[in-house]
């Protein structure tokens, strides 16, 4: 059974970033609430947006803009040499290439269907389809040899159709090959009121245990797992065919699986005590940043992420609180964030001088970006974080 448990209000489409020209139209708004389904134990956002209208030709995100993803890359790429060795690999998801570059271009492919951002690695002379994964395009890449080793990251949590992708990567792994899944974990989510993991392109997050249930139903299962901290809290998933005896399930499956049973992930419970926590987050949120505004604090943002979107519009925070955010990535530039509609501006050092506040809409990269702004912290400027609590840090 499909349980409702959290309501984020409607929401837009948290990459479509306004021009300036049409800052005014109608912006087309879903409801996003999130669910829960007790019988595979699968979380994910109840109404599901057409594919087509979140990834195309103007997808805004670029991997290779963050640092701690970068060296996340390399240190996944290291191991997949030591540990595996492979002859050939296909990368789901492989956006403007952070992790296609770590190998040798005859040895991989790369699937990306945002065509933007597949021209990147294009002009690199990096072989890459601007396709969506399918049986069909599986099919034509491995005709005369399939896979060793299948890679997607951050990819999975935004595809409906599982039945599509798994029977696809079946397709197109080899016996003994090794599927490699990674993306933003459950427990943590649920665990320090993630809240904004949830917009319209993350259709599902996922949890070990309910990973393993749908992998089950087609033929799969996880040998291995890494818990990483990037994109606050990930999992890293090694994945083979049941009948591959090549490599044996490693204790840290179970282990895994038993703390997420022991916090709850299979309770629907649990998800009502994070909806409540939620509220209480967002109601805390406002009343910050309405004091501050009242002390006549200049308060910005930084970081005008996917995730920044959702908390905006669900907390219905606008440009009268926040007076504009910074942003790296250039096809956010001079744009405005959708819904909120507040100015994305290019990123500056931050000074004392002219912002007294910032809240962190990319706190995923709270690390890096407190290191690159010390100064700032230093002359007495101030971070308002909202996870794992709403804080002045």
């Amino acid at each position: 059974m499909i349980r409702k448990f959290l309501n984020l209000g409607y929401q837009p489409l948290a990459n479509s970033y306004l021009h300036k020209k049409k800052i005014n139209k109608k912006e087309k708004k879903f409801k996003l609430e999130i669910v829960f389904n007790d019988k595979n134990f699968l979380v994910s956002i109840n109404k599901k947006i057409p594919t087509k209208e979140m990834f195309n030709s103007s997808y805004p995100y670029r991997s290779s803009l963050s640092n701690t993803m970068m060296k996340s890359f390399k240190k996944i790429s290291n191991t997949i040499k030591k540990r595996f060795n492979p002859e050939f690999i296909i990368e789901i998801g492989s956006n403007d290439g952070a992790f296609l570059y770590n190998f040798n271009k005859k040895k991989i492919i790369g699937i990306e269907p945002c065509k933007n951002v597949a021209a990147v690695t294009k002009k690199k002379n990096y072989k890459t389809i601007t396709e969506y994964w399918t049986k069909k395009l599986a099919k034509y890449i491995t005709k005369s040899n399939q896979s060793d080793l299948i890679y997607s990251a951050n990819t999975l949590s935004h595809i409906e159709d599982l039945n599509e992708t798994f029977d696809a990567i079946n397709i197109a792994l080899s016996k003994n090959g090794v599927l490699i899944l990674e993306g933003p974990a459950l427990l943590p989510c649920i665990k320090n009121n993630i809240y904004d993991q949830f917009y319209c392109e993350h259709i599902y997050v996922f949890s070990t245990i309910a990973l393993s249930k749908v992998l089950k139903n087609f033929n799969l299962e996880i040998f291995d797992l890494n818990i990483l901290n990037t994109h606050g809290g990930s999992a890293r998933y090694f994945i083979k065919k049941k009948d591959n005896k090549k490599y044996k399930i490693n204790k840290k499956v179970k282990q895994e699986i038993t703390k997420e049973r022991k916090f709850g992930l299979h309770k629907f419970s649990t998800y009502q005590s994070f909806s409540k926590r939620v509220e209480a987050s967002k109601s805390r949120l406002i009343n910050i940043l309405k004091k501050l505004k009242k002390e006549n604090k200049t308060i910005i943002g930084y970081g005008a992420t996917a995730k920044s979107c959702t908390v905006l519009n669900y907390c219905k925070i606008d440009n009268n609180l926040i007076k504009y955010f910074l942003d790296t990535t250039p096809d956010k530039i001079n744009k405005y964030l959708p819904g909120s509609k507040i100015k994305i501006i290019k990123y500056k050092k931050l000074s004392k001088k002219n912002v007294d506040i910032v809240f962190l809409g990319a706190w995923n990269f709270k690390k890096e970006i407190l290191r690159k702004e010390h100064k700032f912290i230093k002359e007495g400027g101030k971070f308002l974080i909202h996870v794992p609590n709403v804080k002045l840090i």
